[in-house]
């Protein structure tokens, strides 16, 4: 063999590694499929999704499904081959990993935010349904937090309802944090709260601010709650995570709490965060909740509004895409469409 055929067999073997290295290596993105769909009106794990003790409930008839989205696991990695297949398949996408994991913060920290986003959405869309379903809905300041070392720390505990600062009654958190630093740092400052049902005044020793000598603090912080007139159990857990099933949590109490049958035996499936004032919120994943929605066996699918010209550039599969803004929205269009499914709602297309 020559030098020049040898020199040429050898660049070509370096260059064939080369690739092939650069195959296997992992690359800085994620793939999101189509995940599961779990009907909220059915079981998970043998067990109803929601339910209801202390109210009356009403029979349904139909599917309402709360769609998801499976992600590239923290602890694994996409190679350049799986992420160019990802991008050309319409039911994935591939999105830079930071998005999905940030930098600097844990796979266990990103699950407990989801897991928090999800308790967070469930509290709401029971809010928003019994509003909706004519029951009267309080809504509380608690205890958040307490400060390690702090002067509430051993008298107050996370998940008391904060009811009066000083003999005054408190209606929302800026109330509350004016009435504590408003009084005299090192002075006490009677904290009436309700505990296990049960109600109790703490004295609790303020420090001087650090942000301001003249104003006081207890070391704790605030978070708003709200209180429902009778238990909801959602038995979900945190095998699901984020704030995107709200929507159709709400729409599935509603159902139960009301007289009729708001689907009408359809199979209907949405997304949508969803806030105390009834706001449907958008989401990530459209199009690959839109893939498993269909795989689910959906007609309908619940789109929040601010997502609607992302879902109108996905494949629909023969869907109809309903445009929702409000919870309010959502509960008139699946009315109409029980009545005539060729009604005019709003559409994403």
């Amino acid at each position: 063999m020559s030098r020049r055929t040898s020199t040429l067999a050898a660049a070509g073997f370096l260059v064939v590694t080369l690739i092939a290295v650069a195959l296997l290596l992992p690359v800085p993105y994620v793939t999101m499929r189509p995940g599961p769909t779990v009907d909220a009106l059915g079981s998970y794990d043998d067990k109803p999704v929601l339910q209801v003790e202390g109210a009356k409930t009403y029979p349904t008839d139909g599917e309402i499904r709360l769609t998801t989205v499976s992600v590239t696991r923290a602890d694994s990695r996409v190679s350049l081959p799986q992420a160019v297949r990802a991008y050309f398949d319409p039911s994935e996408a591939v999105v830079p990993r930071d998005m999905v994991y940030p930098e600097g913060r844990t796979a266990e920290q990103v699950r407990e935010e989801t897991a928090a986003q999800m308790t967070s959405s469930q509290l709401t869309s029971e809010a928003t349904a019994l509003t909706a379903a004519g029951y009267e809905v309080t809504q509380v300041v608690t205890i958040a937090a307490v400060s390690k070392d702090g002067p509430s720390e051993g008298l107050l505990e996370v998940g008391d309802v904060l009811l009066a600062v000083n003999g005054q009654k408190v209606e929302d958190t800026e109330q509350a944090v004016a009435l504590v630093s408003g009084s005299k740092p090192g002075s006490v400052v009677k904290v009436k709260v309700r505990r296990g049902g049960k109600e109790q005044t703490v004295d609790v020793p303020s420090q001087a601010s650090p942000d301001d000598a003249a104003k006081a603090r207890i070391g704790v912080s605030l978070g708003t709650d709200v209180e429902l007139p009778f238990t909801i159990k959602n038995n979900l857990g945190d095998s699901i995570g984020g704030p995107s099933a709200g929507l159709v949590f709400a729409v599935a109490l509603y159902d139960m709490l009301t007289p009729g049958e708001l689907l009408d035996g359809e199979t209907v499936a949405g997304t949508g965060s969803i806030s105390a004032e009834g706001d449907v919120g958008p989401i990530g994943g459209v199009q690959q909740k839109l893939a498993g929605a269909s795989e689910a066996g959906a007609s309908v699918f619940l789109v929040p509004a601010d997502n609607c010209a992302e879902a109108a550039a996905a494949d629909d599969f023969g869907m109809r895409l309903v445009e929702v803004a409000t919870f309010d929205d959502a509960v008139d269009a699946l009315e109409k469409l029980s009545d005539d499914p060729k009604a005019e709602v709003p559409t994403c297309r």
